[in-house]
């Protein structure tokens, strides 16, 4: 017989994010649940630290801990855990189940929770930018839809899914408006890959944990707030319109993950971008899987052009090349736009940086054996950014190509030039995501 209990035990599954908003939304003030713990994936070094009590709430007076998702059977016949509710995001399919199979053969139901449930409601439109998986562009369709609405006069508070990796309590609540605030915040580099390309534009970022207080801080002084999504996750705040990212440089992904496949099926436009770089029968292939799975959405193309500064000083040199950390790890790519960019600028060799590889980013190469002839800009602790800067050291290259988002140089002690590779958004065809802007402002008003 099944003992019962006056609450449910629950465990939340997460990587500092989306779990931690499930709970605020869900669970936080719910006295027929005690959860028991969080546990922690895919971010290095998140684990092993407590969801503090002032975030917890009145039911959790000692807080919350969070422990290494490797604990999770222990815990669940250890603490007698009831449910199990997964909580994060670009994990194909086949994983998500794998883990529910974890959790059912050690005693605990499994759970999802969708967006009806978790989705917060704002007073001023929400234009939400999410994607089928990490790394499809949302960032710079996000600053390229921030710029337009500038132009119309409005005033944009640009809303980030979460990603605190430090001190739970002070990023409560975080409002950047400058590069210093950054710094001060102490922000990783995977942060600062989100919030610096939007801050040089002259946006207000806001992040942190609690986003109920941070909608009903950014809605008190912007006209409009733009949901820019994170890895492939639905979003925090019931949109008035959701643009979602497909990428035919990675064609059939478009339903593989978890919660890809959910913003593809929820969204009003799909954007197919990177049909500058891609080819054509896989632009198609895309496209057919979008009309198949939502004919109801809007398709239109868009392009993702990459600059080099400085090309001269690649051309016939040998290049080491630095990507965004997220895209190719989670996101599942072997390269991205700094190898795209040396290769057009005819580099004359971009060299492998797993030979000089010191222990902490050799981690990186074995967790994500996928991963190309790039390194990763990993930084999610001081360890790790130091690892990166003697790995970048140690490298016998002449130049460094560098195609995060956040100015690497700012960051750490290069013993070589660092050349940066930019991305943005730019329309492939009319009428556009320009023009489906405009008439949703009309239809707003």
């Amino acid at each position: 017989m099944t003992k019962e209990r006056s609450r449910r035990r629950i465990i939340i599954m997460g990587a500092a994010g989306r779990d931690f908003h499930n709970f605020n939304q869900v669970y936080r003030q719910n006295p027929e649940v005690e959860v028991i713990a969080f546990t922690a994936a895919q971010i290095s070094g998140i684990a092993n630290r407590s969801y503090p009590p002032i975030l917890a709430g009145s039911l959790y007076p000692q807080g919350i801990p969070i422990v290494d998702e490797t604990q999770l059977e222990t815990l669940c016949q250890e603490e007698n855990i009831d449910q199990v509710i997964f909580a994060y995001s670009d994990v194909t399919h086949s994983q998500v189940m794998h883990i529910a199979s974890r959790a059912l053969v050690a005693g605990a139901d499994f759970l999802l929770l969708g967006p009806e449930h978790t989705m917060l409601t704002a007073k001023v439109p929400v234009i939400a930018v999410s994607a089928v998986r990490t790394g499809c562009g949302k960032s710079q369709t996000t600053r390229w839809l921030s710029k337009l609405l500038r132009q119309k006069g409005l005033k944009v508070a640009i809303i980030r899914h979460p990603m605190p990796y430090g001190d739970l309590e002070k990023q409560r609540v975080q409002r950047f408006t400058t590069l210093e605030d950054l710094t001060q915040a102490n922000c990783t580099i995977e942060e600062r890959e989100e919030y610096e390309p939007h801050l040089v534009v002259g946006n207000i970022v806001y992040a942190g944990v609690d986003y109920e207080l941070i909608v009903k801080q950014a809605q008190e002084e912007a006209d409009i707030i733009v949901w820019d999504g994170g890895n492939n996750d639905f979003p925090f705040i019931r949109p008035d319109l959701h643009i979602v990212l497909v990428d035919p440089l990675r064609p059939g992904n478009e339903t593989t993950h978890h919660p890809g496949e959910v913003v593809l099926r929820m969204a009003d436009v799909v954007i197919i971008a990177k049909v500058d770089a891609a080819a054509d029968a896989d632009i198609q292939q895309v496209r057919e899987t979008v009309q198949r799975v939502n004919p109801k959405a809007l398709i239109i193309r868009g392009k993702s052009p990459i600059t080099l500064e400085n090309p001269e000083l690649v051309r016939d040199r040998r290049v080491l090349v630095v990507e965004d950390g997220p895209t190719t790890t989670h996101g599942g790519m072997a390269y991205g736009a700094g190898y795209i960019a040396a290769t057009r600028a005819h580099a004359a060799e971009i060299v492998d940086p797993r030979p000089y590889a010191v222990a902490e980013i050799a981690k990186i190469y074995e967790k994500y054996p996928h991963i190309g002839a790039v390194l990763p800009a990993m930084g999610y602790f001081p360890a790790q950014l130091k690892a990166l800067e003697d790995t970048i050291n140690r490298a016998e290259v002449d130049v460094v190509i560098a195609a995060t988002p956040s100015n690497l140089g700012a960051l750490i002690q290069v013993n070589k030039p660092i050349i940066r590779a930019r991305y943005e958004f730019a329309e492939a065809e009319t009428p556009g995501l320009g023009d489906r802007i405009e008439q949703f402002l009309t239809e707003y008003k």
